[in-house]
Formats: structure tokens, C-alpha cells, sequence
């Protein structure tokens, strides 16, 4: 009897631990968000302040942000960007990653292989052919310069591919026996299984999409068209204005957190379903 008490403990201890180091974690990374925001709404003179609270509030940092950038103008631009550059990369994965899971043909794995040493290529072997094929294409300065470039990723199809694998093999031959070809049956029998995933993985393109700076940078250099972009405003030679800087990238931060809050049940059911077969 005390064997099977002191047995039972052990695993309890061990959740105990497990979930402490956790909310640990979890403080740790939401720490440096909280600091974002609690200097945006420092009043001007205490910006530089180490308090953990700010007080007392004050809104002129955004006020001040507002004024200095056409914000509407920079969550459009970026949001548009992170959309197109999203969908993209989900369709051409979506159809990649069906036709290399669902379909038998030469040299498939050698393909697929090649397909996921684009992903091991660095971005700076790929940066310089990339931006001479856009000056002749006439796309630099603009958005669409950004997109063209990410309408396809190596991690879209990859993780796509494994999770349409994991779809039933007797769905698939039973919507071709109903007379359905592989176009219907993608959309009808495989898409609707693999709804969790695509929104989880919809996030995570949109994420770094929306958060992509190095590129945007190059390809804009005669505008702050995206809002990462837009915080470059408030650098400067003599320092950095850290009020109205802080308080544009909350800003930015908010449509990724809105984002994550409506699909945050489908996010979790992407991430269950993937060790499921």
C-alpha cells in the first residue's frame, strides 16, 4: 500500500515541476512584451524609467507615433504583405506537399529531397538574384517586390506533406472510386481534414511574414512602407526616441495577438493532430 502511495506521488511531483518551469517560461516571455507596452504609455519624461509600473499613464507616446507616421497607411501595407505572402506559401505547400504525399511518380524522393535543401540555402545566397530579377520585373519599391520572392517555403510544404500523409489512405481511394479527381478530392475529402493545420500553420507563416525586416528593408529603400519599417522613423544619429518607438511596435504587435486569439483553438488542435495518425 505505501509503494502504490509513494508511486503515485512521484508522477504528481513530477506534473508539479513540469508545470512550474513552465509558468517559469512563460514568464519569461512575456516579461519582455510587458516592458514593451509599459514604456509606451510612460509619460515622455519617465520613458527611461526602470519602474515595473508605469504610472502615471499617459497616451503621448501614441499621440506622438501617430502624428510622426501615416499608421493606416503602414497596417494596411503590412498586413496586405503578410496576407499575400501567407495564402502564397499555403497554396503552393498545399499543393506540393499533396502531390509529393498522395502521388507515386520517378524520382519523388529525390525531388522532395532537393525541395528541402532550398530550406538549408541562406537567405543571403538567394538575396542578390532575387533583387536583380525584381529591378527587371520594375517591382522594387513596392509591395508586391516583397511578396513575389515568399510565394513559396520549403517549411509550408514539409510540414503539409506530413500532415497529408496522415490523412487516411482509404479516404483518398474511396473519392476516387466515387469518380472525383485528384483537384476535387484535394479540396473536398483532403483540405477539410487538414483544417487545423492549415490555420496553425497560417498563423506561423503570418507571423514571420509580418515580422520580416531584412528583406522588406532592402526592397524598400526609398519608403517606410511596412510598420517594421515605419520604426526606423524614430531612429536617429542622436538616439533613439523610445517612447513613440515603443509604442509603434505595440501597435504592431496587436493585429499578430488578435490574430492568435480567434484561432488560438484551431492553432492547438494543429499542433495535437500532428503526432496523430
Amino acid at each position: 500500500m505505501t509503494r502504490e502511495i509513494v508511486g503515485a506521488a512521484v508522477p504528481r511531483s513530477r506534473g508539479i515541476v513540469g508545470h512550474l518551469v513552465l509558468g517559469l517560461l512563460g514568464l519569461a516571455a512575456i516579461v519582455p512584451v510587458y516592458w514593451l507596452y509599459a514604456t509606451s504609455l510612460r509619460a515622455p519624461e519617465d520613458v527611461h524609467s526602470l519602474s515595473p509600473f508605469p504610472w502615471p499613464l499617459s497616451g503621448a507616446s501614441y499621440a506622438e507615433a501617430w502624428g510622426a507616421v501615416d499608421m493606416p497607411r503602414l497596417l494596411l501595407n503590412t498586413t496586405v504583405m503578410a496576407v499575400m505572402i501567407a495564402l502564397g506559401q499555403l497554396l503552393t505547400g498545399l499543393l506540393a506537399g499533396y502531390a509529393f504525399a498522395a502521388w507515386r511518380f520517378r524520382f519523388q524522393n529525390v525531388l522532395y529531397l532537393l525541395f528541402v535543401a532550398t530550406w538549408l540555402v541562406p537567405f543571403q545566397v538567394t538575396m542578390v538574384p532575387n533583387y536583380v530579377l525584381l529591378n527587371q520585373l520594375g517591382t522594387l519599391n513596392s509591395v508586391a517586390g516583397v511578396v513575389i520572392p515568399n510565394l513559396c517555403s520549403a517549411l509550408a510544404v514539409i510540414m503539409l506533406r506530413a500532415h497529408v500523409r496522415s490523412v487516411p489512405f482509404e479516404l483518398l481511394e474511396a473519392a476516387r472510386m466515387d469518380g472525383r479527381n485528384a483537384w476535387s478530392t484535394l479540396w473536398t475529402v483532403v483540405v477539410p481534414n487538414l483544417a487545423p493545420a492549415l490555420a496553425a500553420l497560417g498563423v506561423l507563416l503570418f507571423v514571420n511574414a509580418w515580422n520580416e525586416y531584412f528583406w522588406p528593408a532592402l526592397v524598400l529603400q526609398r519608403t517606410n512602407a511596412v510598420l517594421q519599417l515605419g520604426l526606423r522613423s524614430f531612429m536617429g544619429t542622436e538616439g533613439n526616441d523610445w517612447g513613440p518607438m515603443m509604442a509603434t511596435a505595440g501597435m504592431a504587435c496587436l493585429p499578430v495577438l488578435l490574430l492568435y486569439l480567434v484561432l488560438q483553438r484551431r492553432i492547438v488542435d494543429g499542433f495535437v493532430r500532428s503526432g496523430l495518425k
